[in-house]
């Protein structure tokens, strides 16, 4: 795994069938994938030198978003009803290929998936199906408009869908009907759940441009 392409597929990889064994591995599947992905994320802070504070960050600050996500808030529930040791690690991961795949975002891409966002959340709350998406969908377009890196936000929104899709098929997790305390209807899963994930870029990316700043 030398090369760039070669460990962007092995990250891809390792998201699609670790979620698979995840759920159908039975008692081992999960500490296994666990392992993987750890060992993985090792990898990649070890050949990703001048990227490595960025991603201890986003480890970070992924794991404390999911305690209050998820076992806090309450918004989604892991399958086993915690929250798996591979999942803090497995945000890197996306962020990761997120930050190799956004260099090679098509311009038009670019240009259409924010309205293609939009339209789509529209149709989802006037139908009355997912109220969550307006406001996540508002914070995605406030990231593009004024965020230092527009193809990073629009490739970890398309990628997280992705990833949404895959793990609430597979039953990896599910969203919860309605917002606790607020009583919205949330589709499963919501359609812009990757605003999540453009805030934590967001920050992400604060770090290494203090970074920067320090060194200088």
């Amino acid at each position: 795994m030398t090369s760039s392409p070669l460990l962007a597929l092995v990250a891809s990889l390792t998201i699609l069938v670790g979620l698979a064994i995840d759920r159908f591995g039975g008692a081992w599947g999960q500490p296994l994938v666990s392992i993987w992905v750890w060992g993985l994320l090792g990898v990649l802070l070890h050949r990703s030198a001048g990227l490595r504070l960025q991603l201890l960050a986003c480890l970070v600050i992924a794991t404390a978003g999911e305690v209050v996500l998820s076992l806090v808030w309450g918004l989604y529930d892991y399958r086993l009803g915690n929250l798996p040791l591979f999942v803090p690690p497995g945000h890197v991961l996306l962020y990761w290929l997120g930050l190799y795949l956004a260099e090679r975002l098509p311009g038009r891409l670019l240009a259409l998936a924010p309205w293609l966002a939009l339209l789509a959340v529209s149709v989802l709350a006037l139908a009355g199906l997912d109220w969550l998406g307006p406001p996540l969908c508002l914070i995605f377009l406030l990231c593009m408009r004024w965020g230092p890196s527009p193809r990073l936000y629009v490739t970890m929104f398309l990628l997280s869908l992705l990833m949404e899709l895959w793990g609430t098929w597979l039953g990896n997790w599910s969203w919860r009907s309605t917002v606790p305390g607020l009583g919205w209807p949330v589709s499963n899963p919501p359609l812009a759940a990757g605003a999540f994930y453009c805030v934590l870029d967001l920050i992400s990316e604060s770090v290494r441009r203090r970074q920067r700043c320090h060194a200088v």
